[in-house]
């Protein structure tokens, strides 16, 4: 039974605003200011705004952070859709940005999915992006022309799997079994911060279930291939130096099983024309979670 949970030192102000036809969830820690550049955080796959909370917490300074729940996630409003387009969240990110800060450059830090988002918005706007930082963002790995008609015929697959219900989100008893759930993921997560996140990471129903804040499509394949080629040229057109943290798990390697490795992802990094590596001691893909205090000064020393 957990009997505690996390203390937070910074308070977050949550609001909802108009993105592309859907309310997109904001959360907001300290004090807006036209002078100084806000810290923009974007989460990964399968997690939400406030798993950054940790992270703030350790921050220094009082720093102005904005962190949007990606469509589907969290508490942002979920398309009419049965799979999500990833060039979606480019563009969610470029309206976002219209609307809190205008034309002015924002540091980016990205954690996963959104670490990959990240680098690529940064390489898509670079006049957008003053510093860039990636934690564990790797993409996927490099496809084949020849693996597209495969592609497809497994996407069409699993929408159909995903009508039928074979393609869903597990439900869980209570909120004590959520936070379980996060510690079962990552057994370095202590369980006070799992009693915090659940209740961020999940919801009750009518029925009593308690159900994640993610839609069952974002577990739908992509249709499209991952082409190495042009992501590696939109990478060299990143502007911004760029912070690239990966965790000393090497949880890349444990995730793809040889299929993609940490090496190769650094060989397609390295086109980026500033960059610099970073590794996070005693953490896993998590690293946020793990080592919130290492990360907060790993960030505020880059930028």
């Amino acid at each position: 039974m957990i009997e505690k949970m996390y203390p937070i030192q910074r308070t977050s102000r949550s609001e909802f605003v108009p993105i592309r036809q859907l309310q997109y969830h904001v959360r907001q820690w300290g004090t807006p200011s036209p002078n100084g550049t806000p810290l923009v955080l974007v989460h990964g796959w399968m997690d939400v705004a406030a798993s950054f909370q940790f992270v703030v917490d350790a921050l220094s300074r009082d720093h102005w952070v904005i962190a949007p729940d990606w469509r589907g996630f969290g508490l942002t409003e979920t398309p009419g859709v049965d799979n999500f387009w990833f060039p979606d969240y480019l563009a969610d990110l470029d309206f976002l940005l219209d609307h809190y800060v205008g034309e002015q450059p924002v540091h980016l830090v990205g954690h996963s999915m959104g670490g990959h988002i990240a680098t690529l918005y940064a390489g898509v706007r670079p006049e957008r992006v003053r510093r860039l930082i990636n934690l564990e963002g790797f993409g996927m790995p490099a496809s084949r022309s020849a693996q597209a008609p495969g592609r497809y015929a497994k996407w069409m697959d699993e929408l159909k799997g995903l009508q039928r219900g074979e393609i869903d989100l597990k439900p869980y008893e209570s909120l004590e079994a959520v936070a379980q759930r996060l510690i079962k993921t990552n057994p370095r997560l202590s369980s006070d911060k799992a009693q915090w996140l659940a209740q961020h990471w999940a919801c009750s129903n009518a029925q009593g279930e308690w159900r994640i804040l993610g839609h069952a499509g974002h577990k739908v394949v992509n249709a499209q291939l991952f082409r190495l080629e042009e992501v590696q040229a939109i990478y060299q057109r990143i502007s911004a130096p760029m912070l690239c943290v990966v965790a000393s798990s090497d949880s890349l390697g444990e995730w793809w099983k040889g299929k993609y490795t940490l090496q190769e992802f650094k060989q397609r990094i390295s086109v980026v024309p500033e960059l610099t590596h970073a590794v996070i001691e005693d953490a896993g893909h998590m690293l946020h979670h793990d080592q919130p205090q290492a990360l907060a000064q790993l960030i505020e020393s880059f930028l």
